[in-house]
């Protein structure tokens, strides 16, 4: 690659950018395009021109110039943040919110407080509740199909024994009702698993009061969501926020011991990961 044609490519790139804050998409397209075939080893105009394919909802593209950005770099946020969501387009949610969590880790490493780590996470937020959502639809659907396959079951032995024990038609309801009861509340504590409570004090940051995302400890021993109090040590002062001990940034250490367990908390309760 010439020095002139990287000259070239990058004031297409930025030449690119203009279009592109104007809104004028398939302008800024073109631009990144003709960058790329200057200097095709350069991921970011390949993520610029994926993000140009996002705004004109052309996910297929997306995923195209995603995926060869990432060959290109494969620590480039942008590119697995939007990979990410070209495939949850396509419904493939497994693969879809696997690349959305790679997005997350690599952001959460590079700038925990920048704006793309909240926006990642609110979409992985989104697509891991979408997937409960659908499950539980499922799980709700077969229990209530079980449940009355056994009811149904119950019923025809009560008239089978009601024909083959006449004389003891007083005990025969009596019994099919108990039956009747213990299934219903089998089913009732088997539907609960599905059912939104309250999230364990724990596992929530005392600032935020919201589920922990990447908690942090300070040398006091409270747990805080890092990005909250990155932004406490920045704005209001160097002190932990509820013991107004000194603090620095230096001093924090990832949580990893609540991160877990926040993690096995969601993966057993996927309504959790619901965003007002």
């Amino acid at each position: 690659m010439s020095p002139t044609a990287a000259k070239q490519a990058e004031q297409l790139r930025l030449d690119g950018n203009t279009y592109f804050k104007k809104g004028r998409f398939a302008a800024a397209i073109d631009a990144y395009t003709e960058a790329i075939t200057l200097c095709p080893n350069v991921p970011i105009y390949w993520t610029n021109r994926a993000l140009g394919h996002r705004k004109r909802n052309n996910w297929t593209r997306v995923e195209e110039d995603c995926r060869r950005a990432i060959q290109l770099d494969s620590n480039s946020v942008k590119a697995h943040y939007m990979l990410g969501l070209a495939l949850l387009q396509r419904e493939e949610y497994a693969e879809g919110v696997k690349e959305l969590e790679k997005a997350l880790d690599l952001g959460r490493g590079a700038n925990p407080k920048g704006y793309m780590v909240e926006e990642i996470w609110q979409e992985l937020a989104k697509a891991k509740y979408m997937e409960w959502e659908h499950e539980s639809t499922k799980r709700s659907w077969e229990l209530q199909t079980l449940k009355e396959a056994c009811e149904t079951a119950l019923k025809e032995k009560h008239l089978f024994d009601s024909s083959e024990l006449e004389g003891f038609l007083d005990e025969i309801p009596r019994s099919n009702l108990e039956q009747l009861e213990a299934l219903d509340r089998v089913f009732r504590i088997a539907a609960e698993a599905d059912m939104p409570t309250d999230v364990p004090d724990y596992l929530c940051c005392k600032i935020t009061l919201d589920i922990f995302r990447d908690p942090v400890i300070a040398p006091s021993g409270l747990t805080y969501e890092r990005e909250v109090l990155l932004d406490h040590l920045e704005k209001v002062g160097k002190f932990d926020p509820i013991t107004r001990e000194p603090l620095s940034q230096s001093q924090l250490v990832s949580n990893l011991a609540i991160k877990e367990a926040v993690q096995a908390f969601l993966d057993e309760h996927g309504w959790a990961y619901k965003t007002d």
